[in-house]
Formats: C-alpha cells, structure tokens, sequence
C-alpha cells in the first residue's frame, strides 16, 4: 500500500510542573513523525507562532520547530518549570493559555499529536477546545481527560466499578485534611503529575507539613493508605494492553527526579512475573481504561502487595513520550519501534473521527 504522508502539528510545552519533559517529548516525536515522511510543525502550545503568518504551507514545508533540539539536562531537579519565565517570554501578556497562532496552525494540519504533560494540556480543558474547533488530535477526549486527571474522581471511579485502588479521601483544605488518621499514608495534589507535591508519611506531625506542601500546587488533595508493594505500569494501545513494565526506584519513593534522570530506577520489560499476575494486571488495566472512558492510547500504573493483590493507582492519558519513557519501552518489546509507535498513535486515533461529517 502506498504511504500516506500527513500534516501533522506537534503541541508541546503548555504551563504545567510537566513543561520540560513535555518538550522533550515533543521534541523526540517530531523528528520520529519526520523520519517517516510527514510534514511536522513543533509548536510550544503557550508561546505558540507570534509572528505574523502568511503562508502556513510553508511553515509546514521548512518543518518548523520552535526548539533547537533543547532537551532534559541532567539537572532535573531545576526544570520543575520556572513557568514565570515562559510567561515573561511570550509578548502576549494576556491570561490566554493557547499561544497566538496555534488554533490557525492546528486547523491546516490532518491531525495534532499532544505532546503536553500536565495542566490544561492533559485535564480535558485543551480537548474540549480542539473539538469546538473541528480539529482533530491524539489520545483520549475531554471527558476521560478530566476524569483521569483528577485522581480524587478517577478513585471514586475505580471503586464504583469494583476496580481495587487503595482507599483514600479528597480534601479541599487543612482543617478537612486533620480527619485522617492512618498511617504510614500518602499525600499528593489532585491533579498534579509526575509525582510534584506528593509525599510519604508516617505520623501525625509529618502529615501536617505534607498537607500544606501538597496545598501550595493545588486547592484539593488526595490522601490514601500506603500500600507496599512492587510497582507496574501498563500501557494500551487502541484499548490493547502492552506487556507490564516493573518500575523499581533505586533510591526510597519514583519521584520527579527518579522519573526523568536516567540510571535512577530500574525499569524491567517484559516484567519478571508469572502468567497469571501478567493477565491480572492487563485485564485491571483494560478494566480502568474503559470506566474512565479513555482513548487511543494511555498508560496504567499499579502496586502488587505480598499476597498477589493488585491495587490500581492512577491513570495517565498522555503518558510520557521520550524513548526511555515507559509507553515506548512496552511497545518495543511488542517489536514496535519508536516512529512506529508515534505513526500507530496518529492512527488510531484518527480511527476515532467519523469519515465524513456531511451531516450539518
């Protein structure tokens, strides 16, 4: 069959804690969607394209990008975005989070692959717009974005359809948050990523300082029981689950550094476990991937106690994309390479729009 080349507009960057990783994502599938042919426009989806345009073809043409390649440094712990600086940056001073240009660029291109992390990139809000706009883009719609995101909703989710998650409780301020008495427990923001904000804790006085460390990113948090365990992730393609990924820190808890730094966990695919927990852990996966109403693709994590048990913990619906990231790592032991990973995304979620909408 012949190939089809496509025009395709890379959104990455936004206002997240996750802008960094989000560019380096971004980064990595442009050049993979180049490689296989297509025209790519990378833009940073805030600071998006200020000049005047006159001719978009030709943006699409010169495959603009709005990096030189910058990606993560060593340095992690000081890329948990310095947002003030993307803000200072851009000439447009209003409180708009879609940059000049990109809605314009978007609706030239055959589809917009979501590069974003984090934010109104990842919480539905930037889905709902694209939609209003007839514009087309990859992963899971506004609905299973916001579900996802907000992992107080995504709980409540898991247990009405009997999903096993650790049991826990959402709060909106401190005072709410003193009801809580079980520890060791965890602490995190409701709708933050990469582990920014979320902290372990053993006793009364740890949890005080936790609660307020969690409430500086964001006004509701998630408290839940702790479960030790080993931990997974699972990724799915078009609603198929990939072989289980095992995630082992080197160091205490897989936090923002131990996810981004090479070298800081061991990460083991396919996972050493016995046929029956790898069907366990792919059917939960399935399982959580329906009741949140997600699409085309998106990645699972869990933790498996002592006795087999397995909790599902959260959802992530625009899981990260570098090589090294766990998505690509799962699809690499189906034989599915990186460029290919990026194509088949495009794919099937370009499977999710009607042919022809000639019914206005």
């Amino acid at each position: 069959e012949g190939e089809i080349y496509m025009r395709i507009v890379v959104l990455a960057g936004g206002l997240s804690t996750e802008r960094e990783v989000s560019i380096s994502s971004g980064t990595l599938v442009a050049e993979a969607l180049r490689s296989k042919g297509h025209e790519v426009v990378l833009l940073d989806v805030f600071m998006g394209y200020e000049e005047n345009i006159c001719d978009i073809d030709a943006l699409f043409k010169q495959n603009y990008s709005f990096t030189d390649g910058n990606s993560i440094g060593d340095d992690v712990e000081n890329t948990i975005t310095n947002i003030k600086e993307a803000k200072e940056n851009r000439l447009d001073k209003t409180s708009r989070y879609i940059g000049r240009n990109v809605i314009e660029i978007c609706a030239e291109a055959d589809i917009t692959f979501l590069a974003l992390h984090g934010g109104e990139g990842e919480n539905g809000q930037l889905q709902a717009t694209l939609d209003l706009f007839g514009i087309k883009y990859t992963g899971s719609g506004y609905l299973g974005s916001a579900l996802a995101m907000n992992k107080g909703l995504t709980k409540s989710v898991f247990m009405q359809k009997n999903i096993n998650t650790p049991s826990g409780e959402l709060y909106k301020n401190e005072k709410d948050a003193l009801a809580w008495n079980m520890f060791p427990c965890i602490v995190k923001p409701c709708s933050g990523g990469s582990s920014v904000g979320v902290s372990k804790v053993e006793n009364a006085d740890q949890y005080k300082k936790a609660v307020k460390e969690a409430l500086k990113y964001e006004d509701e948090i998630v408290v839940e029981q702790f479960v030790t365990g080993r931990e997974f992730s699972v990724g799915l393609i078009g609603g198929k689950a990939l072989p289980p990924i095992e995630i082992a820190p080197k160091s205490g808890m897989y936090d923002y550094a131990a996810k981004y730094q090479a070298g800081a966990t061991v990460e083991t695919c396919p996972a050493d476990i016995d046929e029956e927990t790898d069907k366990k852990l792919r059917d939960a996966a399935t399982e959580a991937y329906e009741a949140l109403h997600l699409e085309s693709y998106a990645r699972i994590d869990f933790l498996l106690d002592k006795g087999g048990f397995t909790y599902c913990l959260e959802a992530n619906t625009l899981p990260g994309m570098t090589p090294t990231s766990l998505l690509p790592q799962e699809a690499a032991v189906e034989g599915i390479s990186y460029p290919d990973l990026c194509e088949k995304i495009i794919e099937i979620s370009l499977a999710k729009y009607p042919k022809e909408k000639s019914d206005f």
